[in-house]
């Protein structure tokens, strides 16, 4: 009896310590699951989602049946995987910036000039995150030259519609996150200048 009573309760611990709906991630499907919008962007909160994107850019793909597309072809599901990995390099994109944005200065005023170093220590900070931006929108562009071939031009995915809306938009010149980069670029040498030729009056 007592043998019976210390196993039952081995089996209800271990059973409660083991939540009812945790599960391995292995394909790139379920570690996109856990990329997720936070309302305010702490750069905590934003490393987090660069650490799952990463993630998910290693990770095979899930079997066609558990695309988040209907596949029914090896054409769909070329396209597929094509407009998938695109969107996730877009997605590195915008967490670096939203990164790059938490450490950049918009403008060196006179009275910043005490804490002059700090703040060229942080313009360091946001011109490499800015600069890791940029090395993903190759990658972005890469990833929808590849979408936008012509053998694809009729092969419609309407569960991810937004990313072939991406597609055509990257095509057409209206989604450009390097005229973006290379703006916020040039003003950060700007105020970098500006910092730099402040004198330690303090």
């Amino acid at each position: 009896m007592k043998t019976f009573f210390k196993a039952t309760v081995l089996l209800v611990l271990l059973t409660a310590a083991i939540p009812a709906n945790s599960y391995f991630a292995t394909y790139k499907e379920q570690f996109y699951r856990l990329f997720h919008v936070h309302y305010i962007q702490y750069p905590d909160d934003t490393m987090e989602n660069i650490y799952w994107l990463e993630q998910v850019t290693k990770a095979p793909f899930a079997n066609p049946l558990h695309a988040l597309a209907k596949i029914e072809n090896e054409i769909q599901w070329e396209k597929y995987r094509n407009l998938f990995n695109m969107h996730i390099y877009i997605k590195m994109v915008e967490q670096y910036l939203f990164l790059g944005n938490k450490w950049n200065k918009r403008d060196a005023f006179f009275y910043n000039a005490p804490w002059r170093d700090q703040n060229l220590e942080s313009l360091d900070v946001a011109e490499s995150c800015f600069r890791t931006a940029l090395f993903y929108w190759d990658e972005v562009l890469s990833w929808a030259q590849k979408a936008n071939e012509r053998r694809f031009r009729w092969i419609d995915l309407p569960k991810v519609q937004f990313w072939q809306d991406e597609a055509f938009r990257i095509e057409n010149g209206t989604l450009n996150y390097a005229r973006t980069i290379e703006r916020e670029l040039a003003l950060l040498e700007k105020v970098r200048e500006r910092f730099k030729a402040m004198n330690n009056w303090y």
